[in-house]
């Protein structure tokens, strides 16, 4: 069921799961979020199809305002990895990230989750202040570590990819 949001009077924001048909308006939606790496449209597709239990899109008068794909790490199932956040140019400066971030980690498919993982890249500010924001509104403990290198990983075509690890405090799983 949607979870729907009212805000200063405006049309309220509906957090819910996509599904197959909502596929190609995130490809659309992450091609005006750049630096964002874009990916296949059937990417977002099977996203949508194959992983709608952890990814969800936020919506104001069937309008796409923002998305994060995630999965749960099928090999370590305490882990939820969050591989992409984008928020609509025009919705930026709502808190729309940190309250997706929080909407996916509340759901029951994440109840045996401890921590929350994301690669960043070092220059990547907006999304340092995202997570690091939303580990401080959780009281989670933030760490990280060169994880995909750029010479190793990335035949020096893309910059070294940093997992970021939100530890999630026991007290507030215990209350989920």
């Amino acid at each position: 069921m949607p979870q729907i949001e009212s805000i200063k009077s405006k049309p309220a924001l509906v957090f819910r799961k996509p599904d197959a048909k909502d596929g190609s308006e995130i490809w659309k939606l992450i091609q005006r979020c750049k630096p964002l790496d874009e990916n296949s449209m059937y990417c977002n597709l099977l996203q949508c199809d194959h992983f709608r239990d952890t990814c969800v899109m936020v919506e104001r008068d069937g309008q796409l305002l923002g998305w994060i794909s995630g999965y749960i790490a099928p090999s370590d199932p305490q882990s939820f990895f969050v591989w992409q956040v984008a928020v609509a140019p025009e919705a930026r400066g709502l808190g729309l990230g940190k309250r997706m971030l929080r909407h996916l980690i509340d759901r029951d498919e994440a109840a045996d989750c401890t921590r929350l993982q994301t690669t960043i890249t070092q220059s990547n500010a907006a999304s340092w202040g995202l997570f690091r924001s939303f580990a401080r509104s959780i009281g989670g403990e933030l760490t990280d570590e060169a994880h995909f290198h750029e010479d190793d990983h990335f035949d020096g075509h893309a910059a070294t990819e940093h997992m970021v690890t939100i530890t999630f405090p026991q007290e507030a799983r215990a209350a989920a």
